[in-house]
């Protein structure tokens, strides 16, 4: 019914920068909230940062004035800007939008991108 498609990770060094991208289709009637979260090796999927219809945001501490997330309500996207990068962001990070669907515009649905790699090095 949705799909998450997320893009932009990779390879980068202590200090630099990269921009994540998560894209959603399917049977949309809205979006809600959409976030970014993160599950490094042997160790619980965290909350990094959250954003709602009305751009209200909400970052995890430890990346606070360092990412900033965004969002295109035309485009259905979510951005994630993450600067100043340290070896302990290194993770798998994930896209998720709570939905309303076109067939069930009544519940809000959670959904999930497949996840895309952030690997930081020192």
């Amino acid at each position: 019914q949705v799909q998450l498609v997320e893009s932009g990770g990779g390879l980068v060094q202590a200090g630099g920068s990269l921009r994540l991208s998560c894209a959603a289709s399917g049977s949309i009637f809205t979006i809600n909230a959409m976030g970014w979260y993160r599950q490094a090796p042997g160790k619980q999927r965290e909350l990094v940062a959250t954003i709602t219809s009305g751009d209200n945001t909400n970052y995890a501490d430890s990346v606070k004035g360092r990412f900033t997330i965004s969002r295109d309500n035309a485009k259905n996207t979510v951005y994630l800007q993450m600067n100043s990068l340290k070896p302990e962001d290194t993770a798998v990070y994930y896209c998720n939008a709570a939905v309303r669907t076109r067939i069930a515009a009544a519940v809000i649905s959670h959904y999930w991108g497949q996840g895309t790699q952030v690997t930081v090095s020192s």
